[in-house]
């Protein structure tokens, strides 16, 4: 993804600097600017985690009772109505869950991809606790420090996940455990 980003970007040949010129522009040095890194960061993720979240709601819409939608429709229900009343309520289990399970790595928000991008001009806006935890631990020699910010790291991302858990088994009576 990383590659793909670095391709697309660049300040010469990359398609999204060639489509600029195209209209009149200047090319934009987008991987060196810190403003632009999250912006890219998270449009980047959502990009990448497309096919997969598709993938999981069409499995869920897929165990839907096509019986349902037929008498729904007999009884008058729009297409809107069938989706609102039908559908959104079947694959509320799975919302639920990913949910929950994004929650346990909410703090974890892609090293690799972070790092892959980094560089020093976008430090400011590009460090996150993992590449913090590589640099302090790696490359600085601090391992006492870096697996205690680590720690640190894992035990919010369990609290999180215990208590997205229990909230959406108050709210919905949907939970892992």
């Amino acid at each position: 993804m990383a590659g793909m980003i670095i391709a697309f970007l660049d300040p010469q040949t990359g398609l999204v600097n060639n489509v600029i010129k195209l209209f009149g522009g200047e090319p934009v040095q987008f991987l060196i600017t810190p403003h632009w890194f999250k912006h890219i960061f998270v449009w980047s993720g959502q990009w990448q985690g497309l096919g997969w979240g598709a993938i999981i709601y069409l499995a869920a819409l897929a165990g839907v009772n096509p019986e349902l939608h037929d008498a729904a429709s007999v009884d008058g229900a729009s297409r809107l109505r069938r989706i609102w009343h039908i559908n959104i309520p079947a694959i509320m289990p799975t919302v639920i869950i990913l949910f929950i399970l994004s929650m346990g790595s909410f703090m974890s928000v892609g090293f690799e991809k972070v790092l892959l991008l980094q560089n020093p001009l976008n430090m400011s806006s590009s460090d996150v606790i993992q590449t913090f935890v590589y640099r302090s631990g790696l490359l600085q020699s601090q391992y006492s420090f870096s697996a205690a910010v680590g720690l640190f790291d894992s035990v919010i991302n369990v609290l999180l996940l215990i208590a997205a858990n229990q909230g959406a088994r108050r709210l919905t009576q949907n939970s892992l455990w």
